[in-house]
């Protein structure tokens, strides 16, 4: 499974942090940091659907030299789930259109412990996220 390095980044992050409130504190900085979308980007087409939370994930496509290239953005109403947001955009943005339809975020979240740590109910919207950005790309690469 591949990542970015802006996910590695942030990886290496979360494993340097030992203690949880403070991963907590560092994951809604990442979301602090985030652009945010435009108020007419915040329509149904773009809000993502299982999240307890608002979330809105907005996909820009360009054409690289033989795929697609998909760039997210995003927000959430929820400070925590705007930094999930950060996290996912971090793991696929940039990447082709065919490499994120083939990138279980899941197993790699799993991998620096951060679904271990979220309540029920936002381990199913960072699932939901993942999800709506892999349809979306299968439906870029044509797959």
């Amino acid at each position: 499974m591949s990542t970015t390095p802006a996910f590695d980044d942030i990886a290496e992050n979360l494993a340097f942090l030992d203690d949880w409130e403070d991963r907590y504190r560092y994951i809604i900085e990442l979301g602090q940091q985030l652009e945010p979308i435009a108020e007419h980007e915040r329509t149904a087409e773009n809000k993502v659907h299982g999240c307890a939370s608002q979330v809105w994930l907005v996909t820009d496509h360009s054409h690289g030299d033989d795929d697609t290239v998909l760039r997210f953005r995003g927000d959430s109403d929820a400070m925590i789930v705007k930094g999930l947001v950060a996290i996912v955009l971090a793991l696929y943005s940039g990447r082709s259109a065919k490499d994120i339809a083939a990138t279980d975020a899941l197993p790699i979240l799993d991998s620096v412990g951060l679904r271990e740590h979220l309540s029920t109910q936002r381990s199913n919207g960072l699932a939901a996220m993942v999800q709506r950005v892999r349809d979306g790309a299968r439906a870029a690469a044509n797959l």
